[in-house]
């Protein structure tokens, strides 16, 4: 089935499509203190909740990149909904495609728990520091292990040990390409247990509403997978958190 669609279906009840909570967004937006006339660039945005919410803070003007059409197309309503500002828009493409007019342009760049997109955590680094300028801040969002995983749970998952790392080579990857770290947002296992219970929550609502649509054999039984390596091995082998950099002047 179509890759987006199934994030459509499973993520319908998601303001934010990661593992945090709106009070951990909330105070990564307060503590940025962004002037009005900031330019800001988030890859693979999802709904764009950040971005609306920084909209909504400090009159920002900016991109949402996602390559979903449903994301892009409920992000850009919800903007209008919201009536956060002329300044943000939603775009459809790959965000490893984007570049900027002038590199070092923007004064923010994130991409937040979508390092898949430059090949893994260290180069969506740098791939964020060619577009902000200095002083600027990289944000990504990124898993880590809370402890060694077994065998059997990266089958599961059909990740590699070597594919994530701890949280402090997370933070150790920054500061070797020439980016301060100044905040850690850490998620909760209550954070992970809503993030996983809302996309199970909307399966279920999704197989009542539509029982005939012939992808939903396949979408109840990846979730099930899911669910499952999640509760017995995901919920204590996993942890995720949100790293907040500022590119050093010199």
């Amino acid at each position: 089935m179509d890759t987006w669609k199934f994030y459509d279906i499973t993520h319908s009840e998601h303001v934010i499509c990661n593992p945090t909570s709106e009070e951990k967004l909330d105070r990564l937006v307060a503590l940025l203190r962004l002037s009005s006339d900031a330019q800001v660039v988030d890859i693979a945005c999802g709904k764009g909740e950040f971005l609306i919410r920084l909209a909504e803070s400090y009159g920002v003007r900016g991109v949402g990149i996602d390559i979903s059409p449903f994301f892009v197309a409920e992000a850009t309503q919800r903007l209008k909904a919201r009536s956060a500002g002329a300044g943000m828009r939603f775009t459809q493409m790959n965000g490893a495609d984007f570049s900027p007019e002038e590199p070092h342009s923007f004064d923010l760049g994130s991409c937040i728990g979508a390092s898949w997109v430059f090949g893994g955590h260290e180069g969506t680094l740098e791939a964020l520091k060619r577009i902000v300028k200095p002083g600027g801040f990289v944000i990504v969002g990124e898993p880590h292990w809370l402890q060694e995983p077994s065998r059997e749970y990266l089958e599961a998952i059909g990740v590699a040990r070597a594919d994530i790392g701890s949280h402090f080579s997370n933070a150790q990857a920054g500061e070797r390409l020439g980016l301060d770290l100044i905040h850690t947002f850490v998620s909760s296992t209550d954070d992970w247990d809503r993030y996983e219970g809302l996309q199970w929550y909307a399966t279920s609502a999704y197989s009542r509403a539509h029982p005939d649509d012939p992808d939903l054999p396949e979408v109840v039984e990846r979730v099930e997978k899911e669910k499952m390596a999640y509760l017995r091995w995901g919920r204590s082998a996993l942890g995720w958190a949100i790293y907040m950099f500022r590119v050093r002047t010199q």
